[in-house]
């Protein structure tokens, strides 16, 4: 594996995830009239930093996370101790709302710009059934080649990769299937088979139509990509929970750059580097809609319990006493910061190991 080069993506990958979702934060704070801090890049000591308009911009030596810094935020103050009028506390509610909540969407609006770009130069797979593996549970439920699959037990299935994310998801058990034949809906019940050496259950079909997206029809197919990393970021985070996902599946900056940026670029490299360049798109489209929806979870230190603390200020009418609002606020950064040392050392082992 090139080392260096697995480096570098992997730099440029994390980098454009994190700058995008901090950027979204730094817009609408400067659109709120809110004093911007410290917009920093990575973590750490600081490797460069220059001050403008009354902001301090930094690289830090880290290239796995990012900061924007407000005045007033968590107790963040002025050398003597008073808030300007520019100050986080004191803007609005609902500019501040639009602030904390701008950082996640402009995540997905990266996503969609991203998808947009692959759907121009890719083929995406069809959810049109290529062949019936003899003696399967399709065969059995009277599937053919040609068939188009519209839906899995209500799920509506836009592109192959749905088919993929629901085989790798299902617990097994009897499903609905609706598909399409020469213009004819059916449905039919099928019972996904577990495959020991695939690791998921399979209903005995492939899947080999190929579309490509060009004009117009982009920006559904776009839409159908980010779809797909929403649904399956939700759907592991449920295994995740549920305990079906195990230490070994689980992943952080290591395991991400080493067994996904890595072995993704050796085993396209010979491709030429449009398909480098667009399966490294693929990692960030990823990333970005999963940074997204993580931060949304109503945790503590994360922009979801920024929200929450937000929206009961609405409720109540005043705000939560800001040492309170702090104090969680710090126990969740306490917490985020060793389950990060507990997923390093994790993926050493997973590499390693």
């Amino acid at each position: 594996m090139n080392i260096v080069i697995t480096i570098v993506f992997f730099i440029l990958i994390f980098s454009v995830v994190v700058i995008s979702h901090e950027f979204g934060h730094f817009l609408l704070a400067k659109v709120n009239g809110i004093n911007v801090v410290e917009f920093s890049v990575g973590m750490g000591p600081t490797l460069f930093a220059y001050k403008k308009g009354g902001t301090k911009y930094s690289l830090r030596l880290f290239p796995i996370g990012g900061a924007c810094m407000f005045e007033g935020e968590d107790g963040m103050e002025t050398k003597d101790g008073e808030l300007s009028a520019g100050a986080f506390p004191n803007a609005p509610v609902w500019g501040r709302i639009s602030t904390v909540l701008a950082g996640p969407l402009f995540n997905f609006l990266l996503a969609i710009i991203i998808a947009l770009i692959m759907v121009q130069f890719m083929s995406i797979n069809d959810t049109v059934i290529s062949q019936v593996t003899e003696g399967s549970p399709a065969q059995e439920a009277n599937l053919q080649a040609g068939d188009r699959i519209l839906s899995i037990d209500g799920e509506k299935m836009c592109i192959g990769s749905d088919i993929t994310l629901f085989t790798l998801t299902t617990k097994g058990g009897a499903v609905e299937v609706r598909y399409e034949r020469d213009g004819q809906k059916y449905t039919t019940k099928i019972t996904p088979q577990y495959d020991d050496q695939e690791g998921r259950y399979l209903m005995g079909i492939a899947l080999g139509e190929q579309v490509e997206v060009r004009g117009i029809g982009n920006l559904k197919y776009a839409w159908y990509e980010m779809r797909y990393f929403t649904r399956a970021t939700f759907k592991s985070l449920g295994m995740l929970i549920s305990g079906r996902v195990g230490r070994k599946d689980v992943a952080g900056p290591v395991g991400i750059a080493v067994n996904v940026v890595g072995k993704t670029y050796e085993a396209t490299k010979e491709y030429g580097w449009l398909t480098v360049l667009l399966n490294m798109l693929n990692i960030t489209l990823m990333l970005t809609v999963n940074l997204g929806i993580l931060n949304l979870l109503p945790l503590p230190a994360l922009d979801g319990g920024r929200l929450i603390f937000l929206l009961l200020e609405v409720v109540r009418g005043k705000p939560v006493p800001p040492e309170k609002e702090g104090m969680v606020h710090f126990a969740g950064l306490v917490f985020f910061m060793a389950l990060m040392v507990f997923v390093f050392f994790n993926d050493l082992v997973n590499i390693f190991g």
